[in-house]
Formats: C-alpha cells, sequence, structure tokens
C-alpha cells in the first residue's frame, strides 16, 4: 500500500512542485489549497502524513494544526517563509513534528518526509525493535509502546509520534539525562546541525499533557545546564 500524503498551500506552484518530487518516490499525495478543504480530505482518506503552510488566507497553518491535533496524530510537517526562532517555536507548539523554511530544497523536504513516516510507521505496527520495553510503568506514568498509548496519573494522554518518542526515551532510561543535543539525535535519527529550540518546545508540550500542573514538573525533570531526566 502506497503512503498518502496531504499537502496544504494555498500557493498551487508550489504545492504542485512537492506533489512532483513525492510521486516520484512513489508517494500518494492529496492537495487542498485552504483549510476546509484539507478536513475533509483528512475526514473521508487515510493520510499518513500532512505538508501544511502556516500563512494561508482565512483559518491558517496554525489554526488548522491546532484543529487536526484535537483528534488526529499523523505527522505534521510545517512549510513557513519565517525564518525566526519565535515563528518556529510557535509551530511546534501548536503540535507540528517538523518545521520547514521557504524557500527550500525539495530534497531535504523529502528527508524530512521519509523520517518522519518510518517512525509514524515503526510506532503504529510495533516495529520499533524487540530489545525494546513494550510496558513501562513508572510512578503516575504507564506507557504501552505496542498500541502507542500513555497514562499519566490515571488519565489518557494523546501525544503525537514525535512526544511518545521522547517520552519513551526518557522513561525507559529512567535516571539518566538526556541533552537538548542527545534528545534530537535519539529521536529524530540525524544529528543537530544548529542549536534550537525544538527539543525543548515539545518537552513543554508533553509536560501540557501529562502533568497534573506544568508548571510542576512531577514527571520530567530538567536538570539545569545539563538536560531531562525521569526518575
Amino acid at each position: 500500500m502506497k503512503m498518502t500524503i496531504l499537502i496544504v498551500d494555498d500557493d498551487k506552484e508550489i504545492a504542485d512542485l512537492v506533489e512532483i518530487h513525492l510521486v516520484a518516490e512513489d508517494y500518494q499525495v492529496f492537495k487542498a489549497y485552504h483549510a476546509r478543504e484539507a478536513l475533509d480530505v483528512l475526514e473521508k482518506e487515510e493520510v499518513h502524513l500532512v505538508i501544511l503552510d502556516i500563512m494561508m488566507p482565512g483559518i491558517d497553518g496554525i489554526q488548522l494544526c491546532k484543529m487536526i491535533r484535537e483528534d488526529n496524530a499523523v505527522p505534521i510537517i510545517m512549510l513557513s517563509a519565517k525564518s525566526t526562532d519565535t515563528d518556529k517555536i510557535m509551530g511546534l507548539a501548536t503540535g507540528a513534528d517538523d518545521y520547514v523554511i521557504k524557500p527550500f530544497n525539495p530534497l531535504e523536504l523529502i528527508a524530512r518526509v521519509k523520517s518522519q513516516l518510518r517512525r509514524y510507521t515503526q510506532l503504529n505496527n510495533g516495529q520499533a525493535g524487540d530489545k525494546q520495553e513494550k510496558i513501562i510503568q513508572l510512578p503516575n506514568l504507564f506507557i504501552n509502546r505496542e498500541t502507542h498509548s500513555v497514562k499519566a496519573y490515571e488519565r489518557d494522554v494523546k501525544l503525537t509520534p514525535i512526544e511518545f518518542e521522547i517520552l519513551y526515551l526518557l522513561a525507559s532510561n529512567k535516571g539518566k539525562v538526556f541533552s537538548t543535543e542527545e534528545i534530537f539525535e535519539r529521536v529524530w535519527n540525524e544529528k543537530i546541525l544548529e542549536a534550537n529550540n525544538t527539543v525543548m518546545v515539545h518537552i513543554r508540550r508533553i509536560r501540557e499533557k501529562v502533568e497534573l500542573d506544568s508548571r510542576e514538573t512531577q514527571i520530567i525533570k530538567t536538570v539545569w545546564g545539563v538536560g531531562y531526566k525521569i526518575d
């Protein structure tokens, strides 16, 4: 079965360019030029990844990302002409898994797509490796890798694939401190080329979901100047 990708961009030339490269890699592609059209596709079709432009008329990419995240954990790669850290943080904070700045190299985008799809399919098919623990039970935290389910303080928690991988990495290495660079390299499976806030933003989102009060870090602890851990 072909993997299916939804491109959401009001710029038809960019959408067509991305489609050409994705089809060349044997992906099935749907295109939407505004948010409502994208939501219709997601409702009717099985989509494995969304490439989402931020700057769109009406409901923009930030709002659409939030709407998708209400009931869908599909990987989302955001596209934006805005390159500041603030814009990137805002995109990731709404639930996106990756962020690509326009103008972009189509080959780089394809590489990001493959990375996200590989992680997504591994999680959903239970192919993350036999040596990894399937069940992790810690105080106030329960993780089932096979079902991609998480409970915190007896509450069901919905995480994106990236958020799940970060939480699983920390929980399966109880007491070990991971730097942001180590987390990025282990979860994204690539070297971090420059300092960025990607990991920090995802940690913040995980805390908002798993903690009773995200201002008090009962589960994920910060080791100042070093990184993060779960005891």
